[in-house]
């Protein structure tokens, strides 16, 4: 600070360089809620054609039945939290490939009107003698 500045605590706070859309925000609650919900219901659905075609074993220590008080009894709980979990986690890289591809089709240019264009060095071939 300057001997002729007046102090101001606003002028210190940094503006974001970039804008966030209030309608992202809400897509973005939407999906943190509406992922995990769809994943615990493909956990059951998957666990339950699982026990009847017998793709993978399920252990004695994962077939423990829960009765919860929205969804009813549910068989091998600790089996359908593993895989819910594994549901969610596909879901959400799923979610994240789409939106890098959609913003790199439609996202801002990498440069803006200010930027100088890059510098390309070829490497000089020398020989040393």
């Amino acid at each position: 600070m300057g001997k002729y500045d007046k102090y101001n605590p606003q002028s210190h706070m940094a503006e974001t360089p970039w804008k966030i859309h209030p309608v992202w925000r809400g897509i973005g609650c939407l999906m943190i809620l509406i992922i995990p919900a769809l994943a615990f219901a493909g956990a059951i659905l998957v666990v339950q054609a699982n026990a009847d075609q017998k793709w993978v074993p399920i252990p004695a220590e994962l077939s423990q039945s829960l009765t919860l008080p929205l969804f009813g009894t549910v068989e091998s709980v600790l089996a359908v939290v593993i895989v819910a979990v594994l549901l969610a986690l596909i879901g959400f890289g799923v979610m994240t490939i789409i939106y890098s591809l959609v913003y790199s089709l439609i996202g801002p240019a990498r440069y803006g009107p200010q930027d100088a264009p890059p510098i390309y060095n070829k490497p000089n071939n020398r020989r040393r003698r």
